[in-house]
């Protein structure tokens, strides 16, 4: 596990949760997060769209580094949360036109890196014993019950798109933070420790 792969987990929820955090406070007064989505942040009449928009384009660099990175990870998984990556970097690419408007093509990039950054963990396992041992975060009841909160998140953020709820802001920010945070989980778990050195007698 390079130590550069740790880096890019780590700054990914970070570029994420700090951008739509400080694009937010730069927004006219009546911005309200728990019920506009992030993408707005992002859209071509919003206050400093730049900056979101460098947010998300951050975050997709920062997935397809990590799935370089995951090498003890099956390869599909890495394959996936790669496509993850690639799909935020399109998100960055076809902002909304504006904060109530709609674009296929983001629609199509968001829908893409929403359902590859919730399943890619349930293809994480080893089927190597040894390697479940040493790194349980790679078993494979742990890998699909992270997709499985991970997609039951996603689905929940759709359901609330679909019907039109009022918390579609909060259901993203949920669901995309979970997803932001979980590489950074799998990468601290596979890290080596190091270990004391044994008592002298």
């Amino acid at each position: 596990m390079p130590w550069w792969g740790l880096v890019s987990s780590s700054a990914a929820p970070v570029l994420l949760i700090g951008g739509w955090t400080v694009a937010a406070a730069l927004q006219p007064s009546g911005f309200d997060p728990y019920v506009e989505s992030i993408s707005a942040l992002a859209s071509r009449d919003a206050t400093n769209s730049w900056l979101m928009s460098l947010a998300f384009l951050g975050v997709g660099l920062c997935h397809l580094a990590t799935a370089m990175a995951l090498r003890p990870v099956a390869p599909a998984a890495r394959v996936l949360l790669g496509v993850g990556g690639v799909a935020t970097v399109a998100v960055a690419a076809f902002p909304l036109p504006g904060a109530e408007a709609h674009s296929v093509p983001h629609a199509i990039a968001a829908t893409v890196a929403f359902v590859a950054l919730a399943a890619w963990p349930a293809l994480a396992a080893s089927p190597d014993v040894a390697t479940q041992q040493s790194a349980p975060v790679l078993r494979r009841h742990i890998c699909v019950g992270a997709a499985t909160v991970l997609l039951l998140l996603v689905g929940w953020f759709f359901a609330v798109v679909v019907s039109g709820g009022p918390s579609l802001g909060l259901s993203e920010r949920i669901a995309a933070g979970a997803q932001s945070v979980w590489p950074f989980v799998v990468v601290v778990a596979l890290r080596p420790t190091r270990q004391a050195p044994a008592a002298r007698r």
